[in-house]
């Protein structure tokens, strides 16, 4: 199942657009607030040079890149946690996903209307989390209703620690403060997990401001108080011009870079947001490399040789041997297997081994 980051905001501050850009699809773009009624999902290729580079060595049929979804989930509004503005709706949406990208308006247009009548970034970055923490204290609440009876009268073990985590978090949520402030153990982690809390999920920050202003960012205040306020949550903030995203999406890869190094920028906002939701979920990728295709494949930090060889095949898992590894910068260097055996850069990785950013893979199984 594909890693999703739901992308949330008020009405108009320039979701849908960023979403046309990051699936180069036509989700409409309404000047007017719930326009995008049902979520709308796309899946989008992390960048990643090492594949292009990769593909320059092997000459391979295809080269594939590792992939995360985006859902684009409509405008949620003050009060979205009681169902205003089909609320209920949208925050369920929120659940499923596993991060979630915080679009906030940086930009003045006196042509695009704002739902709160003004642009202020802090205020709508409040209202959204405020609705989020509610709907979480809900959910929580809940909980503990079900559970207190059971932990207070039968003192059964599992239920007196729910309780203990659930209390816990309720007290934050009262602060109007989110679940991923509190720290949690890995018990206690695994206790929550399933309730699907909404603010428990890492979150990144995309301020979208104009064109003329995204090749100098820190010129723009309105996004010195988005980094501000996010550097107290410890989250990241990624600068964009969606309506700029949304122009390069339609252009070739020349094309793209021209226009980019024309706006004094390195790389394009949304390859910035592909990439922060990647790593903010601690996911890592391995790579494969052949005749038949070059492939990159996400896993999670902490997995070992036979974990990750299983997401390529069950088979792969069920029958581990060995794995065949090498690093990306020995191939880079060397630039053929033959000459990275030679330098004995080959290495022979067993059940035990954990993966590595990066790592070049051949599985060796039996089944």
């Amino acid at each position: 199942m594909p890693l999703t980051a739901g992308i949330v905001g008020l009405p108009n501050v320039g979701k849908s657009t960023l979403f046309n850009a990051i699936t180069k699809s036509q989700v409409e773009a309404a000047n007017y607030p719930f326009a995008t009624i049902q979520p709308n999902v796309g899946v989008v290729e992390v960048p990643d040079a090492r594949i292009d580079r990769l593909a320059e060595i092997f000459h391979p049929k295809k080269k594939i890149y590792t992939t995360f979804e985006f859902t684009d989930i409509a405008g949620l509004v003050k009060g979205a946690s009681k169902g205003e503005g089909l609320g209920n709706q949208f925050l369920s949406n929120i659940r499923t996903c596993d991060a979630i990208a915080h679009v906030v308006r940086c930009f003045d247009d006196a042509d695009i209307t704002h739902v709160e009548g003004s642009v202020d970034p802090i205020r709508d970055i409040e209202i959204i989390n405020l609705e989020l923490t509610l709907a979480d204290l809900q959910t929580v609440e809940n909980r503990i209703g079900k559970v207190e009876r059971k932990a207070l009268t039968t003192r059964d073990k599992d239920a007196m620690a729910e309780l203990d985590v659930l209390k816990k978090l309720q007290a934050v949520l009262l602060e109007g403060k989110a679940a991923r402030s509190v720290e949690l153990d890995n018990d206690e982690y695994l206790l929550v997990k399933n309730f699907s809390l909404l603010t428990l999920k890492p979150m990144i920050y995309v301020a979208n401001m104009s064109e003329d202003e995204i090749g100098d960012p820190e010129s723009n205040a309105y996004y010195q108080k988005v980094c501000e306020y996010a550097k107290s949550e410890n989250n990241l903030v990624i600068p964009i011009s969606a309506k700029i995203e949304e122009e390069l999406s339609g252009m070739d890869k020349e094309d793209k870079e021209m226009f980019l190094q024309d706006l004094g920028i390195e790389e394009s906002g949304l390859d910035k947001v592909v990439k922060a939701a990647y790593n903010i979920l601690g996911l890592c990728t391995f790579l494969t490399a052949g005749e038949d295709e070059c492939r990159a494949w996400t896993f999670k930090k902490g997995m070992s040789a036979p974990e990750c060889a299983g997401i390529i095949h069950s088979d792969f898992q069920r029958g581990f041997i060995k794995a065949e590894v090498y690093r990306f910068e020995d191939i880079d260097h060397y630039e053929s297997e033959v000459a990275i055996k030679e330098a004995g850069k080959l290495r022979i990785e067993g059940k035990d081994y954990l993966v590595q950013d990066g790592d070049v893979m051949h599985f060796r199984f039996n089944v």
